[in-house]
């Protein structure tokens, strides 16, 4: 924590200066600063949520003596993988295509030049889930059609400002309480918020403690559990001496 302290100071405004006019209108007043003791306080505010979306990446790789051939069976393999996703009820804005690649497979030989031996062909989409407890038994019918390469789940608030909202709230909440206790132990009284710098948030993007859930009978497990949305507020506190 870091103590500032403000000293008053009388700044008198030269009457001269100013014309008689402008005097009757608006008489010329001492502007007096604030004497008191400025406090820092960092708080960070939490809550919870349960996960809404999941997203997990699913793809084939095939490899095959030619470049066009790898292609060709990537190719037939991710349209059925594709199909699959569309008769789940997964909606078409929800899947998109993440990686495209097609590399040369090589043969190392001690005191030889690399030869080609094959191609590899990746082709994978990432899939948005916004029924988590559903998404175990996708996963098993993607690994049904021929998805080989699968990456996930990452769970996330689909909308995270209300959560994050109600962390800086808290965030205030702490940060008051906070001061208060500094005052007090100063022998100074908190006498108002002088400003609010948001610093840091987390919405609730890296899941929290797991609890498993099952879609179906024998499907593939998901954890959903909570996530935890905080943000991180520095806050400047005016104390002034106790009346």
């Amino acid at each position: 924590m870091r103590f500032y302290v403000q000293a008053a100071a009388l700044a008198m405004l030269p009457l001269a200066a100013v014309p008689a006019t402008a005097q009757m209108q608006a008489p010329a007043v001492p502007t007096i600063l604030a004497d008191g003791t400025l406090l820092d306080v960092q708080a960070e505010g939490v809550t919870t949520r349960a996960p809404d979306v999941a997203t997990i990446r699913a793809g084939v790789v095939t490899q095959a003596s030619t470049a066009a051939a790898a292609l060709a069976d990537n190719s037939q393999r991710m349209s059925r993988v594709i199909d699959a996703l569309k008769r789940a009820g997964v909606a078409q804005r929800d899947v998109q295509t993440a990686t495209v690649n097609l590399s040369p497979q090589y043969l190392y030989a001690e005191g030889k030049a690399p030869t080609i031996t094959g191609y590899q062909a990746t082709n994978s989409v990432a899939i948005r889930f916004r029924n988590i407890a559903k998404s175990g038994a996708i996963l098993d019918t993607l690994a049904g059609v021929g998805a080989n390469q699968i990456d996930g789940p990452n769970l996330a608030i689909d909308d995270p400002e209300a959560a994050l909202d109600e962390a800086r709230a808290n965030a205030v909440k702490i940060a008051r309480k906070r001061a208060e206790l500094y005052a007090l132990a100063a022998g100074l009284a908190v006498s108002r918020i002088v400003s609010i710098a948001e610093s840091g948030t987390n919405d609730g993007g890296a899941p929290g403690p797991v609890m498993f859930l099952r879609a179906a009978k024998d499907s593939t497990p998901v954890a959903a559990g909570e996530s935890r949305v905080s943000a991180t507020l520095s806050v400047r506190f005016l104390l002034v001496t106790l009346k």
